[in-house]
């Protein structure tokens, strides 16, 4: 009954996406708002707190009885829920906000802290992802699998950087600049959920990034876990979403990009460029 109720959920997740992504899609190049929320970069738009409507009203007419961890609406019913949706109506504000393409709705659900259910939408490509726990990934109900590239010289990586990195020295730049070194190139896409569901559809073979909340990266750890691929801490531990740490990638990189996080020097042992 689980795995069919799974299928449900993924259902009414995907109405719920694909309806705020409408409303995102609409809403392009139309922005009326623009405020910054607490930490310098953290950006809200009226498109943000409109989209979060929609989805808060289709969960709430289907599940009145799960719990939502929304980013703009904060926590709605009981934190002991096993059922816990986590909802991100615009994952990339900032992009948005400066007319950069680059944005998408994510709608996932955590089952006593498990993610199971992952449905992400890109308004801009038409494009809907979609996984369930044992039920394989799709993106536009195709079947999608992650690379099988197995060397960080033949890798396209993605990252990002958390908000307070102006004002902690663990903000991801060494790892930046390390795997820069290592691989094809680190991209930096500027939205954690569709970073994750391009590692799931092979298009970029490994992802990591700190200071994430559980609204990020829910739904993509579902699509990346069943369309093969792996999801941990930086060591390889299991995934603790809590901790805002994680690391993905196929099953062959993902051992040799997480010794390559533990082996990054920090940026006061990187060579200063000689003066000219």
């Amino acid at each position: 009954m689980q795995s069919e109720q799974l299928l449900i959920w993924l259902d009414i997740a995907s109405e719920a996406a694909l309806a705020a992504g409408a409303l995102v899609r609409d809403r392009w190049g139309k922005v009326e708002s623009i405020r910054e929320k607490g930490q310098a970069g953290d950006l809200v738009t009226e498109v943000d707190q409109a989209a979060e409507a929609i989805l808060l009203a289709v969960l709430g007419r289907h599940l009145p009885d799960h719990a939502i961890l929304a980013e703009e609406s904060g926590a709605i019913g009981a934190v002991t829920n096993p059922y816990q949706w986590a909802i991100d109506p615009l994952d990339g504000t900032t992009n948005f906000a400066h007319g950069y393409p680059v944005a998408c709705v994510s709608v996932g659900l955590a089952i006593a802290g498990d993610p199971q259910v992952g449905v992400i939408y890109d308004p801009f490509r038409d494009e809907l992802f979609r996984a369930a726990a044992g039920h394989g990934a799709t993106c536009n109900r195709q079947p999608m699998r992650v690379s099988s590239i197995s060397t960080l010289a033949q890798s396209l990586l993605v990252t990002g950087f958390a908000y307070d990195r102006r004002e902690t020295a663990d903000n991801n730049y060494a790892e930046f600049c390390h795997l820069t070194h290592l691989s094809q190139g680190v991209r930096r896409g500027g939205s954690a959920a569709l970073d994750l569901a391009n590692v799931a559809c092979g298009r970029l073979d490994g992802y990591w990034e700190r200071g994430l909340k559980p609204w990020d990266v829910t739904a993509g750890v579902v699509l990346v876990r069943e369309a093969g691929g792996w999801v941990t801490a930086y060591d390889s531990s299991p995934l603790e979403i809590a901790s805002g740490r994680v690391l993905a990638a196929n099953p062959q990189l993902h051992p040799v990009l997480s010794q390559a996080l533990l082996n990054t020097p920090p940026l006061s042992q990187w060579p200063t460029p000689a003066a000219q």
